[in-house]
């Protein structure tokens, strides 16, 4: 005892005075003691086996499992161990493995068992994300790289079994998707060329790919914009373009996965449920066909896997103002003519069915596949085409058209220009359409010749001038004729007009010398006639010169003959007058006379009643007397003269007969004496 006591102070002594020299992490490490830091692992390696077991490794394994020499499967975590002894374990601390964010480990085994043959990536085994080294490979973990990723955080991961390499996060930003190709999984059935779908989180998850029986290749699904942990090893993510249809267009599509077209299509009828070609999945379940569909994708954006189908881009179907749009439809169910037996030159169908559509689109714009169905504009105002050289109207319908020429009955060529005016109802549209194909294809074939050799008939029956003469008459007869030829068409003709008409040159040089000759004889005729009217002019100039005398001459006889007859007029109206008015006196006095004798007669006979009375109320000469004064008082004979002369028989003076004498003899006294008159 005392023996074993003195070794064990020995020994402590000896390890006390290893402490104080080399310090106590050595003296630990001498004695088999391991501390492991808080953020750290150990990584083990044992160098020999004790007790002369020699255990090897088996064939192809690196990493110890069952106590054998070699790299150790399982680490040390942070704290301490014992009995590692130096002489046979080596240990090395390793800083725990971080994961940024935004960021995923992507893990390579070096140990495990072998890959299947024909797989490149390590199916997923449970083994605490890779922090279980022996769980890992006790579960059958493969060797290779793991389809499982490490999301961001710290982990205790054995890197002599592990190795892990950073990567970023897959991002995929606004505007983008992602475009997946696996690189493993199950073969592609053939003929596919595109693996379907499988749900598997976005592939993030490719365990779940893997045994969903996903397939290797390009992906039928893809992926949308955010951030995702998807293994680079296992899938490979290309961004492509978020399909953006602006407004005014349509997108044509064409599947590269689906079953094929059947005989005779061109187009794949359109299926449900895919999401507008977004569920390329969904797509080839619902029985999609492959290749061109007659589905067009409407203004707007789309998340369409470029691997499954691409989009063309094209303009809207416009049928512009003053047209009809006539539809042939490529693809639909055969459809049934409905124009009865009155139309025998095409089919028209319903909407919707393969033919001619009967009923025609409005002015407007359309979402129509151009590959699936054609349309035709057709004017349906009034058209004017040009039967002239180097004239064409917009339309250009009558591009090809040129300046006609003709012969005449006489054997001269000339050309003309014509215009045609035509027009197209909106019902008979389609009729045009299905009988010609086209506008331009009814020019060339029913207005170019119904038109050009109708002129050309006509002007065989005429000479070049008598068809110059009558172009309004041939206009005419033209615009009648043509309009009854081109109504078997379903055409309208509104008018034909004659343009120009050029003679040919021989027989308008002919023309031309007549006319001047013509020009010239009505020069020299007006000529001469001026030279008569001159010569006219002359005469009556001097004619002109002699004629105030003779016009005054002429005057003076008028004048005098006018005064004659003046004169004797002038006397019968006086005698006329006079004897009118003589006749009028008589009838005036003769009234008069007879008025006045009454008047007296009947004044007399009251004067003498009334002098009768006067003179029985006086004597006889007292009213004599009477009498005589008044009529001198009414005369304004003064009746006391202004000299009283005496005398007579009276002493008190003279009588009033007196005094009358008086007065006319003062009067007579007072007058001028008359002077004796020449005649």
């Amino acid at each position: 005892m005392e023996f074993v006591l003195a070794h064990l102070n020995a020994v402590i002594t000896a390890a006390i005075i290893l402490i104080v020299l080399v310090g106590y992490k050595w003296v630990l490490w001498l004695f088999g003691v391991i501390i492991v830091p808080d953020d750290s692992v150990g990584i083990v390696t044992k160098k020999f086996v004790l007790f002369g077991t020699n255990k090897s490794l088996p064939d192809g394994r690196i990493i110890a499992l069952n106590g054998e020499a070699g790299y150790q499967a399982d680490t040390l975590p942070p704290g301490l161990h014992i009995a590692l002894w130096p002489w046979q374990y080596t240990v090395e601390l390793v800083k725990f493995f971080t994961v940024p964010p935004n960021q995923i480990g992507v893990v390579e085994a070096c140990d495990g068992a072998p890959l299947p043959s024909g797989h490149i990536i390590a199916r997923k085994v449970d083994c605490d994300t890779y922090q279980d080294a022996r769980a890992f490979l006790q579960n059958g973990g493969e060797r290779g790289a793991q389809m499982v990723v490490i999301p961001p955080g710290t982990y205790r991961i054995n890197p002599l079994l592990f190795t892990v390499t950073l990567d970023e996060a897959l991002s995929i930003p606004p505007g983008k998707i992602g475009v997946v190709e696996a690189l493993d999984g199950k073969p592609l059935p053939s003929g596919r060329i595109i693996a379907r779908q499988v749900d598997c989180n976005s592939y993030q998850d490719g365990h779940i790919f893997l045994e969903g029986a996903g397939e290797r290749g390009p992906q039928m699904g893809l992926i949308t914009p955010g951030t995702y942990r998807i293994n680079p090893l296992l899938f490979e993510v290309q961004l492509a373009e978020v399909l953006d249809i602006p407004q005014n267009k349509v997108g044509i599509v064409t599947t590269k996965e689906g079953e094929p077209l059947a005989p005779g299509e061109i187009a794949g009828a359109a299926v449900d449920g895919h999401n507008m070609f977004q569920n390329a999945q969904a797509f080839v379940e619902q029985g999609g066909r492959k290749g061109l569909q007659e589905q067009v994708l409407l203004a707007g954006r789309y998340f369409i896997n470029p691997r499954f189908a691409t989009v063309e881009i094209v303009d809207m179907v416009e049928v512009p103002i003053a047209h009809v749009g006539v539809v042939i439809a490529y693809v639909g169910k055969e459809g049934r003519d409905v124009t009865g037996e009155s139309f025998r030159h095409g089919n028209l169908v319903s909407r919707g069915e393969k033919g001619v559509w009967v009923e025609p689109l409005d002015p407007g714009k359309y979402p129509i596949n151009p590959y699936t169905h054609k349309v035709t504009n057709v004017p349906t105002a009034n058209v004017v085409l040009n039967w002239a050289t180097g004239k064409s109207e917009a339309h250009n319908l009558d591009a090809n058209l040129s300046t006609i020429t003709v012969r005449s009955a006489d054997g001269f060529t000339f050309n003309l220009d014509v215009s045609q005016i035509i027009h197209i109802p909106r019902n008979d549209a389609p009729k045009v359409i299905a009988r010609f194909g086209s506008m331009s294809a009814l020019v060339t074939q029913v207005l170019e010749p119904t038109i050009g050799n109708y002129f050309r008939n006509t002007a065989q029956g005429s000479d070049v001038i008598d068809f110059l003469k009558n172009r309004s008459k041939r206009q005419d007869e033209a615009r009648e004729a043509i309009s009854t030829a081109l109504k078997e068409y379903n055409v309208g003709a509104v008018d034909t007009l004659i343009g120009d008409i050029v003679p040919p040159d021989e027989l308008m040089k002919t023309l031309t010398d007549r006319k001047l000759a013509e020009q010239e004889r009505v020069t020299y005729d007006t000529q001469r006639q001026a030279q008569d009217i001159k010569q006219q002019l002359e005469q009556a100039t001097a004619l002109a010169a002699t004629q105030a005398r003779v016009v005054d001459a002429e005057r003076q006889v008028t004048i005098a003959e006018f005064n004659a007859k003046a004169t004797v007029k002038s006397a019968e109206g006086q005698a006329a007058a006079k004897k009118i008015n003589a006749e009028a006196d008589a009838n005036v006095l003769r009234t008069v006379g007879e008025a006045e004798a009454a008047k007296t007669h009947a004044v007399g006979g009251a004067e003498a009643e009334v002098i009768k009375l006067k003179i029985a109320s006086m004597e006889s000469g007292n009213y004599a007397m009477v009498q005589v004064a008044e009529a001198l008082a009414k005369a304004g004979v003064k009746l006391v003269p202004d000299i009283v002369a005496g005398g007579g028989s009276g002493a008190s003076g003279g009588t009033l007969v007196d005094v009358l004498l008086g007065n006319l003899i003062r009067d007579g006294m007072k007058q001028p004496p008359q002077t004796k008159s020449e005649g």
